[in-house]
């Protein structure tokens, strides 16, 4: 009779991987802690600035403050992955204070800031909004705010208008929505009254803007 080839091995079972669940991750761009990866929380649904858009907007600012973070106050109301904030440290803020209203979020950002040693940024769990009003009565003053909220919840239209009261003379205010913020003559809204859009671009999707104040 003829032999029987040899059967083959079974293959093992895929064991799941148990852990953090990262959609993906971005970089830091510039700065101490260049080329850095942060990890992006998969089940929130995130929507981190994507690196080529923060190499952009990073050059904005960098003209407009001559390349000077050192006296640098940045305030990011919705921190997400904390991409915006931890750039700006790295670039060497003074200071960065980044809220958002998600324990799982604020639990990462800790975590990143502890691997980091960045002595120079806060961490906060919070409302935007309520955040915002409570340092305004405190007179907290900030030279740079970073905006970058879910979309089509009109958060933009509730935060903006609150950044008048926190921004130092000449301070700036970044922007990302759905949407591009110019609008016919006589049509802009009023949340968006007297702001200058100072630059801006689309990337896909997306519409940043960088705003400075011109009432």
């Amino acid at each position: 009779m003829p032999r029987k080839p040899p059967s083959k091995p079974a293959k093992p079972a895929k064991v799941p991987v148990h852990g953090p669940q990262h959609a993906n991750q971005v970089r830091i761009i510039g700065g101490q802690w260049k080329r850095t990866p942060l990890p992006v929380l998969s089940a929130l649904g995130l929507r981190p600035t994507p690196d080529r858009v923060r190499e952009t907007v990073f050059n904005w600012i960098n003209h407009q403050r001559d390349g000077n973070w050192a006296d640098a106050q940045v305030l990011d109301l919705f921190a997400g992955s904390g991409a915006l904030g931890f750039e700006a440290a790295s670039r060497g803020a003074q200071s960065v204070t980044m809220i958002d209203s998600n324990a799982q979020v604020t639990r990462q950002l800790d975590d990143i800031k502890t691997r980091l040693k960045a002595d120079n940024v806060q961490i906060m769990r919070g409302d935007a909004v309520s955040v915002a009003q409570s340092a305004a009565l405190r007179g907290h003053k900030y030279s740079l705010i970073f905006l970058d909220p879910p979309y089509q919840q009109s958060l933009l239209e509730k935060t903006l208008p609150l950044c008048l009261a926190l921004l130092k003379e000449g301070g700036l205010v970044y922007v990302e929505s759905g949407l591009a913020l110019a609008f016919p003559e006589g049509e802009t809204p009023d949340w968006l009254a007297n702001w200058e859009i100072i630059r801006a671009d689309k990337a896909g999707m997306v519409f940043y803007h960088l705003l400075k104040y011109n009432g």
